[in-house]
């Protein structure tokens, strides 16, 4: 499938927009899908740990590959990679905890997901990026509609087209308002729909930022968000992108370690639908090009929030008593 143009193909500095994406699949274990990725990509494996590996020096850069869970992995905090531990007893510590990790990894090979986190991608080369998804196919990677148990996505981070906040603000009312079109055509599966990993966002957030008041800078912007969603597991994740602008902001979750900054969306919904010879980057990149066409129209944005607002918004009955009840818990 061919990537369609967004609204905004350039970024600030006039460079072509980037998307990454990672992919979550069975069937195919980290050190195999490896070898598939250079095969198809060049670079150079570059063994980190049993079950994480890169691929580095790529055409477009380095690719990560690694089963899902932290508990397959030696913890790099407790020993740095280029560690020398200075007595023999620390030797075997360190020992006894990677060989500890790398037999998890084994067990749980199947049950987790295998993970690729893939380089910038200029959104115009997608469609050469989809060659994967193909490769995976043919090695017999399994994606979300493959097992009950499988809650497997695919997450795009498209390059913001801008960071100013009246523009992010603008892209997250799109979204909210194209969350349930998105829902429809993407066939959510049902594993994916139980497990917390893509929650949709609350209706009370949705009435805060939909209304035209609702005009703030970017700290209240940050911190509201944070007050809606105090975690990771939205279907459109802001906290790389808040992480990134406002590196001091003190809450928490800005600076968790599964949170990394960068100027883009973390766009969380899609399945893994590695079935579906059909399916692949390029294919959920133009449903995600809706939101940016409508955060691009800001006429038709006014109109739609209004039509959502006066649909949702409580009557003046509900919202006095609403009002009345915040006050009492206070």
């Amino acid at each position: 499938m061919t990537p369609q143009s967004p609204a905004s193909p350039r970024n600030a500095n006039g460079k072509t927009r980037c998307v990454g994406v990672e992919i979550e699949f069975a069937g195919l274990p980290p050190r195999e899908t490896a070898e598939l990725v250079q095969s198809l990509f060049g670079g150079d494996i570059k063994v980190l740990s049993a079950h994480r590996l890169k691929v580095v020096e790529t055409r477009w850069g380095e690719f990560g590959i690694e089963l899902d869970t932290q508990y397959a992995h030696p913890d790099a905090e407790r020993f740095s990679a280029d560690a020398h531990p200075d007595s023999e007893w620390q030797r075997m510590r360190h020992d006894f905890h990677t060989r500890t990790r790398e037999l998890i990894g084994d067990v749980v090979t199947g049950l987790v997901p295998t993970e690729i986190v893939c380089p910038p991608v200029p959104w115009d080369e997608l469609g050469e990026l989809d060659a994967l998804f193909e490769a995976l196919r043919q090695r017999g990677a399994k994606g979300t509609d493959a097992s009950l148990l499988y809650g497997f996505g695919l997450h795009l981070n498209p390059e913001a087209t801008s960071l100013e906040t009246r523009d992010i603000l603008d892209c997250l009312r799109a979204y909210l308002l194209t969350a349930r079109w998105l829902r429809e055509q993407i066939h959510v599966d049902i594993t994916r729909e139980v497990l917390p990993h893509a929650n949709p966002f609350t209706r009370a957030y949705a009435l805060k930022v939909l209304d035209p008041d609702y005009q703030p800078e970017l700290r209240t912007l940050i911190d509201d968000y944070l007050e809606y969603n105090p975690t990771r597991n939205r279907e459109l994740d802001l906290l790389p992108l808040f992480a990134f602008l406002d590196p001091t902001h003190p809450h928490e979750l800005l600076s968790d370690q599964l949170v990394k900054p960068r100027p883009t969306y973390h766009y969380r919904l899609p399945n893994a639908q590695l079935s579906d010879p059909q399916w692949g980057a390029s294919l959920e990149w133009n449903r995600w090009l809706e939101v940016e066409a409508l955060a691009a129209a800001p006429d038709t944005l006014g109109e739609r929030s209004a039509q959502y607002l006066a649909r949702h918004r409580p009557g003046w009955p509900r919202r006095i008593w609403n009002i009345l009840q915040n006050r009492w818990r206070r």
